[in-house]
Formats: structure tokens, sequence, C-alpha cells
């Protein structure tokens, strides 16, 4: 998280800001916290795309939907102005390591991790499919290791900005997008899927299955090679090879990973120590920059005083930047 910097807004509805945690294609991501002192990620529109009345129709049309998305393993969407002179929504923030981070620092993950991961990227789905929605861009970037499981986040509004020139580049991940979303064609469900297959791929064995390199190279690997999945172990090789058919009708669902994968339990030591040691590291900072936040709300006085502490037990969602 860095700084805000000058010209940045101290709020942005009911909403106080802290500090940036990043950027996307689509806009400023902030954090922030709310009135009652919960973090939250607050995702600001770059203000050319909000002149654009086709994309906030879309937007409009995606937040709606986001924000029925719930569940244990998501980020939900809790509050956005996609009517405002620029549009902004925001979600819950976790302290947590995103796994592309974790995976580059410390190696790929042990099998018990693994099988909580899938498990919990299969639920995430589930919900995420159950209301209508395509997540689109689901990559180890957008997928957080918190204490109490794995998140998704960045679900669904990927949508609101196809059309839009300045942005359409950045819908979709070398390495993660299925086939059919590199070649333009019509998406369901099950090109999620395969961004799933990839990203087990990926925490792993540290890389993709089709490797690395520039965009050329990776759609031609995508659609002509076979994807290595030999660091999978052999207990998750057939579902994940599964998700990586290049043909979406021989992908499995949700539910049918959940079927076949069975109750994990995830439990207080579902994370290798180090990978642990550096989200609750991620803990105590979150605590120590909301209790630090100034205010100037006498209603939150007692919340931002010397020594008071959020709540940030195992069970808050969050969502990062993206």
């Amino acid at each position: 998280m860095g700084p805000l910097e000058s010209g940045d807004p101290e709020r942005i509805g009911r909403y106080r800001l802290i500090g940036r945690l990043g950027a996307g294609g689509m806009g400023q991501v902030f954090f922030g916290r709310s009135a009652g002192g919960r973090p939250v990620a607050i995702k600001r529109i770059h203000p050319h795309m909000a002149t654009d009345a086709s994309f906030r129709e879309r937007f409009a049309r995606e937040v709606t939907a986001a924000r029925q998305v719930s569940g244990a393993f998501t980020a939900p969407v809790i509050d956005a102005d996609p009517d405002g002179e620029v549009p902004w929504l925001v979600t819950s923030y976790v302290p947590s390591l995103p796994l592309d981070e974790a995976v580059r620092a410390y190696g790929g993950l042990p099998e018990h991790t693994l099988r909580v991961l899938a498990t919990g990227l299969a639920e995430a789905l589930s919900e995420i499919h159950r209301v209508g929605l395509i997540h689109r861009d689901l990559k180890p970037g957008n997928v957080l290791l918190a204490e109490d499981g794995p998140r998704v986040i960045d679900f669904g509004i990927a949508r609101a900005s196809s059309g839009t020139a300045a942005t359409q580049s950045i819908i979709g991940t070398p390495g993660f997008m299925s086939p059919e979303q590199i070649q333009g064609e019509s998406m369901g469900p099950s090109s999620d899927m395969f961004a799933y297959g990839a990203v087990i791929v990926y925490a792993a064995a540290g890389t993709g299955p089709f490797g690395e390199g520039a965009m050329p190279t990776m759609v031609m690997r995508v659609m002509q090679n076979e994807p290595d999945i030999s660091a999978v172990p052999p207990s998750l090789r057939n579902l994940v090879a599964a998700c990586l058919s290049k043909a979406p009708q021989r992908r499995p669902g949700p539910g049918a990973l959940l079927d076949a994968l069975g109750d994990v339990p995830i439990g207080e030591s579902w994370l290798p120590p180090d990978i642990m040691r550096g989200v609750r590291d991620q803990v105590g900072k979150v605590n120590a920059a909301l209790s630090g936040a100034p205010t100037t709300d006498p209603a939150n006085a007692a919340t931002n005083a010397p020594g008071a502490t959020s709540v940030l037990g195992g069970a808050a969602a969050g969502a990062a930047a993206g």
C-alpha cells in the first residue's frame, strides 16, 4: 500500500481513503475504511471512461449482478455509485497475500494447501456463476490467500469494459485465457474453468501450464500445445487436465469439481508457515493503518483512538487492487 498522492480525494462516498493499493485498466484502487471502521478497497473508475455512456450502462449492470454474489470465498461488492460523476465501487478488504506474490516468494504450494485452494476457488466460481456472471480474468493475482482460506476478487466487472477501445487489451491474461476467449468467441462459465485449471497449475509449479512468454507466444501455446501439469499432485491431476481441455463442453463445472474433491478441512494451518507469517504480518499492518487513520467525524473518534484495533478476525472478507 502506497501513500495518497496530491490530488487524491480524502473521501469517496462515505469512505475515508488511507492509501493507494494499485491501478488497473479500469481505474485507481484505494485502501480505506468505512464509517464503522471496517477495511475496504475502493475502485474509482478512470474519468475518461466515465464519459462513455455505453460503459456506464455496462458498469451499472455488472455492479448490480456482482452485489448478488456472496459466499465464503469471494470478496463481495458492498457499495457502489455507478451514476456518480466518476463511478466507483467498494469491496470488503482482507489482509492477505496474492497467490502470485506468495508463489514467487516461497515456491509452489504443498498438496493439502492446493486441495483447499482448489475447493475454495470452485466454491467461489459456483457462486459467481450462480448470478449469471463470468469472471473473465481469473489469474493468480486475483486470488488472495487469507488466514481462513482463499478469496476470489475482481469478478464480473471486466465485462463492463468490453468494447471500450482504451481497455480492450486488458481483458484477460496470457496463459490463463481459454482458447475461445483468445479467439474472441462467445464465452460461457466454462471459460472460467480453463483459467481455474491454469491457476491450480501455477500454484503447484510456480508457472502456468503453458510457461511464460510474450502474448503471441502464449496465444500459440494455448491454442496448439498440451498443458504441462506434471507438477500437480496425482490426486488433482485428472481434474486439472479436464479443466484445461481445449473444448469448452468437456470441462467440468464447479459443482462437479466440488463433488470430486469432497470435504476438505481448512484448519489454522492450511498455508505453509512462511506464507501464514506473511499473511499475519498483513493483518498487523492493516490494523495499524486503520487505527491511525485520521478522521473529522466525532462519531468515529473511539475507533481512531490510540491503541484501538479493528475487528479483523479470520472470517473477514476482502479485496485488493486489480
